[in-house]
């Protein structure tokens, strides 16, 4: 094969490269997005490059290979439709108006996609379909319902399954249903840069039933969560919790029959290769990992091990043939990223890619139907997704486009994997980026950075706000906690929901680092986000003497006053049961939920904090970042803010985002100052 440098066929990434220059060549907004190369070496990295939208996201090749439809982003962060055929290098593109993106695009068959569209950064505002050729005459399908792909079935892409997840009319479920894309409303949706009004789309909620070709019954029992398919594209399995418990039904003949699974102790990763089979994370197994295995749905007999690894539990997801939806592979995190494969051609596959690209991270990311011609994503911790195809047939591999050209991976940091050990005597991951010139003659301040969650895990890769920080001088700790994906079979069942010994292991890492003598021990921040901001408040409670300061973005300090907002949304989303199961009812259990909710003691706090949230926050209301400031206030604890109106859990807009990590920036620079 030739190098990507050596391809002919490299035309895609320019014309990209032009589309983007001439979009925002018009853009008068407060950033220099024009640029898409990196600033020179003699230049500081402006705050905006770590956190700008990637210019290309989603690839995937129609079915026959021949086109290539893609997630742009044009303006300043306004996510569009890319449509690129190969062979002529045409090129489409569609894009709502205003704070109007796209977020999801799949091909039914080689001429027709169907895609989403959110309003203000937040999903679930329509589902619409497009002929190539024809995208600026894209029609609605369905709107105002949430609307999500369940599966596009193999033998008929034309009769996508779909959820109407939430009625915004009822707040009810709407149902699965399969419908039909050949149907056009007669309402061009008209989402063209160039013209067109939004409520051409709004208007057409009478005609949602005209597409309908069938309905199932909505799962009794509870609220649905989620929704899964066969590997024919056939609804099948149906999820649901109710106080807390959850369930999973079967689809039998048209109606709805509980499984005996037990999914408190089963994860369902998705359907099998035979019917009425899935593909399970088995339960624990006294000293061994939880494995990635069979399951018969109706009697939930556990089957074959398809991959168990030694140290972690799996965490990941499967890979399917594009024709048959049979299972592939299995690609799965641990302390790094890696895939498994089950198929021979694919693994000799693997091998090649592998060795094409050297020191990087090779994953396959879709191909066309006749397996000659392969997308495949590259990325490192330097560096950010880089998209190839891969011809077998010729033997050639294309660019197809560097997700972020402005990142110079010379002048990012190596995320370097350590351990650390917990006070109960487990060996967790850490992920630790020095800034260049670190050493132990010159050691860095730290910045501990834990993740949300908190059922996930940090991950080898890049990371742009560990690069950020890691650019302005500072060393970056992120600890996976007990908790975090992988480890639950290292520690009790309990311990899943036990906040106080997340904290622990938090603070086990950070003095575990402190002994390495790698950083600064008197010159420590901590900051995070979601369940990563209680941490921090949580760190600067209980830990006075560790941290200079805190940073928390969305954090939950008070459960009690956390369960009582999920109260108000129980008959429309299932947490509030789940809560109270796991954690208990904070009537019953004052003390507890005392010793959990950092913000009651911020008298406690001896050093400054930095408090930011979005308005429009869904998953943590604000009222707790503002009741946070009021006792801050009281207690004479120095601190700034940062509330954001139209932002939700984060912020989403790139201006609110630089601006954020720009006074985030300069609350460090002023509290972590060497001492004198």
């Amino acid at each position: 094969m030739r190098r990507p440098d050596q391809s002919p066929v490299l035309e895609l990434a320019t014309v990209l490269a032009l589309s983007i220059l001439v979009t925002t060549s018009a853009f008068a907004g407060k950033f220099d997005l024009k640029r898409i190369t990196p600033v020179p070496d003699n230049e500081p990295i402006p705050a905006m490059d770590f956190f700008r939208p990637l210019l290309l996201s989603q690839p995937q090749l129609n079915p026959s290979g021949t086109h290539i439809a893609a997630l742009i982003t044009v303006a300043e962060d306004q996510h569009q439709l890319l449509v690129f055929e190969l062979k002529t290098q045409k090129m489409e593109t569609l894009g709502g108006i205003g704070d109007k993106d796209i977020y999801y695009v799949k091909w039914l068959n080689d001429q027709r996609l169907i895609f989403n569209l959110a309003a203000k950064k937040r999903s679930g505002l329509g589902l619409l379909a497009a002929e190539v050729g024809q995208l600026d005459r894209a029609y609605p399908l369905v709107q105002y319902y949430g609307t999500s792909v369940i599966a596009i079935p193999p033998k008929n892409r034309l009769r996508p399954l779909v959820w109407n997840r939430y009625d915004f009319e009822t707040g009810q479920d709407g149902g699965v249903a399969v419908i039909n894309t050949d149907i056009k409303t007669g309402k061009v949706a008209n989402l063209g840069v160039a013209g067109g009004n939004w409520s051409d789309l709004m208007d057409v909620r009478d005609n949602n039933e005209k597409h309908i070709v069938d309905r199932f019954p909505v799962a009794s029992g509870g609220l649905t969560y989620w929704n899964l398919a066969d590997r024919e594209g056939k609804l099948a399995y149906s999820f649901t919790a109710n106080k807390g418990e959850l369930a999973m039904q079967q689809l039998v003949e048209g109606q709805w029959k509980k499984c005996p699974v037990d999914l408190d102790h089963i994860d369902v990763q998705g359907c099998g290769d035979a019917p009425g089979q899935l593909v399970v994370v088995g339960p624990r197994q006294e000293g061994k990992p939880r494995a990635l295995q069979l399951m018969d749905a109706a009697t939930g007999q556990l089957g074959d091990v398809l991959l168990q690894d030694q140290a972690y539990d799996f965490d990941g997801w499967l890979y399917r043939s594009p024709v048959t939806q049979e299972i592939l592979g299995a690609i799965f995190e641990r302390n790094g990223p890696r895939v498994a494969w089950f198929n021979e051609d694919y693994k000799n596959l693997q091998k090649i890619i592998d060795g094409f690209f050297p020191g990087l991270v090779a994953r396959i990311y879709g191909s066309n139907e006749a397996g000659n011609l392969f997308l495949v994503a590259t990325f490192s911790d330097r560096q950010p997704s880089i998209y190839y195809w891969v011809d077998l047939e010729k033997h050639t591999v294309g660019l197809i486009k560097n997700s972020a050209p402005w990142i110079d991976p010379k002048r990012m940091q190596s995320m370097n994997i350590v351990k650390f050990k917990t006070r109960d005597g487990r060996h967790l991951d850490a992920y630790l980026t020095l800034p260049a010139g670190a050493s132990k003659t010159n050691p860095p301040p730290l910045v501990v950075m834990p993740h949300g969650g908190p059922w996930v895990r940090d991950t080898w890769g890049f990371d742009s706000h560990a690069q950020f920080l890691a650019s302005r001088g500072y060393a970056v700790l992120q600890p996976n906690y007990r908790g975090s994906t992988g480890y639950n079979w290292m520690f009790p069942e309990e311990d899943e929901w036990d906040f106080r010994k997340m904290h622990d292991d938090v603070t086990d890492a950070t003095k575990s680092i402190i002994a390495s003598g790698l950083i600064d021990g008197g010159r420590i921040a901590i900051v995070g986000g979601s369940f990563g901001g209680y941490l921090a408040i949580s760190g600067v409670v209980n830990e006075p003497a560790l941290y200079r300061c805190a940073v928390t973005i969305a954090g939950v300090f008070d459960y009690e006053m956390q369960i009582q907002s999920e109260k108000y949304d129980q008959y429309e989303l299932p947490y509030y049961g789940r809560m109270i199961r796991k954690l208990g009812d904070p009537k019953k259990n004052p003390e507890k939920f005392a010793a959990i909710s950092p913000g009651r003691h911020v008298d406690k706090i001896r050093v400054p904090v930095f408090v930011a949230g979005g308005k429009e926050d869904r998953t943590v209301e604000i009222q707790q970042s503002k009741r946070l400031i009021s006792d801050l206030e009281k207690y004479h604890v120095p601190y700034e803010k940062l509330i954001v109106s139209e932002e939700g859990h984060g912020m989403a807009h790139l201006d609110n985002e630089v601006e954020l990590y720009t006074r985030i920036e300069a609350f460090l620079a002023k509290n972590l100052l060497p001492k004198q």
